[in-house]
């Protein structure tokens, strides 16, 4: 099942992007802007996660 392969994908990393997002939150150096970029990609990815939720639940 592919959907389901690339789901188990962006829920990795969707949980990569978190932990960078962690990691650059600790340190005070780390510029706004590469903070926002990275909330960016997280949530893009989620969006993603959550669309290919909703189309395999229609499909049964």
């Amino acid at each position: 099942m592919a959907i389901q392969a690339h789901l188990v994908e962006l829920e990795r990393k969707h949980k990569v992007l978190e932990n960078e997002l962690h990691e650059a939150l600790l340190h005070p150096s780390t510029d706004d802007l590469q903070i926002a970029e990275l909330k960016r990609r997280k949530l893009m990815v989620k969006d993603e996660i959550e669309r290919l939720k909703q189309a395999t639940e229609t499909l049964h």
